[in-house]
């Protein structure tokens, strides 16, 4: 009996699973050379191993982030997942209705017009015309296409024919979606859309698999992430620790075989890694910062340890949280008005900060982001994103201007 009610809960079961392909090599330049090359043995391919031996389980209601490098294999196991590929060993079993977002806008036609394209997929995907009719404003909408919906899509951008097809898919009725770099292609304010769809999915316990590059929206909405590296399964464990990995991964400090030759190329992620080298940068020269924290029905507290490195001249202390769509909620600076706390940035001085806010704060995950900063803002002395996730299970209507009371409690220490 446990077993089976085991077995309902398991959205997808992916075991032993290896994909290979073939490829082709220097095609012979005659018959002659045809013949040479099937006498003497030789094959007119290699054999690329893609993946080998991935084994794990994802159940129902999960949010998972699969990342990995350009030709880590990562979208190959979502395009088995999806039954677009199969499986050489291994199987790989789902439970629901499972709808795959990979390369979208595949299946539009390009000779006809945004509008048109929006029936014939909408045709495709089962509803009826009278259901595209409802939908359809609320489709154009949402990828703000409305005075192009009558040009035809082979004149689109990249980003204005995802928008469609990411507005289009989003209607599919499903257990179960696969979403490949949907956060690749396509404008700040897109992006944000997406950030606010992908949070409907957390609240809603839709199961999701999303292959992204992004390791601010796997810590952001994910509850789990595996990190896929050379076709192995090198990490499958909470988001922090697989964007950790990742990043150093992308920072070549991973001590995985054959690392230098797999990077000796110029990074997709320059600027990205740029950013974490600098935020690594701080906290070595500058300070350094550690976030624990608590949740209770009354309260959200927060305990800050500050290291200074360094003496840091009128520096001040900023604290934000952010809502899973990139917006921020709450905001305290230890020069604010209504705080008015100093805190000793003098080398050899340890700071502890004690935040208690009212929890009153709406249903969903948040992220914090410290900051040490001039006071005039001038300069940054640590700029740290992501160091803390947290999940908020009470519901409450607030509105824009929501603003939550809190204690703000400084003591320092000399170390």
């Amino acid at each position: 009996m446990s077993d089976s009610k085991k077995t309902k809960e398991v959205a997808i079961q992916v075991s032993h699973v290896s994909k290979s392909f073939k490829l082709p090599l220097e095609k012979a330049s005659s018959l002659k050379q045809a013949i040479f090359n099937t006498l003497s043995g030789k094959k007119g391919y290699e054999e690329h191993q893609v993946l080998r031996d991935i084994t794990f389980t994802i159940n129902k209601g999960d949010f998972i982030g699969i990342v990995g490098r350009n030709g880590s294999g990562k979208s190959t196991l979502l395009k088995l997942m999806a039954q677009i590929y199969y499986p050489e060993t291994g199987d790989i079993t789902v439970n629901g209705v499972l709808v795959p977002f990979i390369e979208l806008g595949v299946g539009f036609s390009p000779e006809l017009t945004g509008h048109d394209n929006v029936y014939l997929n909408g045709a495709l995907m089962g509803f009826s015309t009278k259901e595209i009719d409802a939908m359809y404003d609320d489709i154009v909408d949402f990828a703000e296409l409305g005075e192009f919906m009558e040009q035809k899509i082979k004149n689109y951008s990249s980003g204005m024919l995802v928008r469609l097809a990411f507005s289009m898919a989003i209607r599919a009725q499903s257990d179960i979606l696969l979403l490949d770099e949907i956060l690749a292609v396509g404008d700040e304010a897109f992006q944000r859309k997406c950030y606010a769809y992908f949070a409907k999915l957390r609240r809603e316990k839709k199961t999701v698999i999303l292959v992204t590059h992004s390791m601010d929206s796997v810590q952001r909405f994910c509850n789990r992430a595996i990190l896929i590296h050379d076709g192995d399964l090198k990490i499958d464990g909470s988001p922090l620790e697989v964007a950790q990995a990742y990043q150093e991964l992308n920072s070549q400090r991973l001590d995985l075989a054959s690392l230098e030759e797999q990077f000796a190329g110029a990074s997709a992620d320059a600027e990205r890694k740029q950013e974490q080298e600098e935020a690594a940068r701080q906290r070595r020269e500058n300070v350094d910062v550690a976030v624990t924290h608590s949740v209770s029905q009354d309260k959200l507290t927060f305990d800050i340890d500050l290291e200074p490195k360094r003496t840091l001249e009128d520096a001040v202390f900023t604290f934000v949280i952010n809502s899973e769509v990139g917006e921020i909620v709450f905001r305290v600076a230890s020069d604010d008005k209504n705080v008015n706390q100093t805190i000793d940035f003098t080398e050899g001085h340890k700071s502890h900060i004690h935040l208690e806010i009212d929890n009153i704060f709406p249903n969903g995950i948040f992220s914090v982001q410290v900051a040490v900063k001039k006071s005039d803002r001038s300069d940054n002395y640590l700029m740290a994103n992501n160091v803390l996730l947290f999940e908020v299970h009470a519901p409450v209507d607030v509105s824009q201007n929501w603003k939550p009371p809190f204690d703000f409690i400084v003591t320092s220490q000399k170390g």
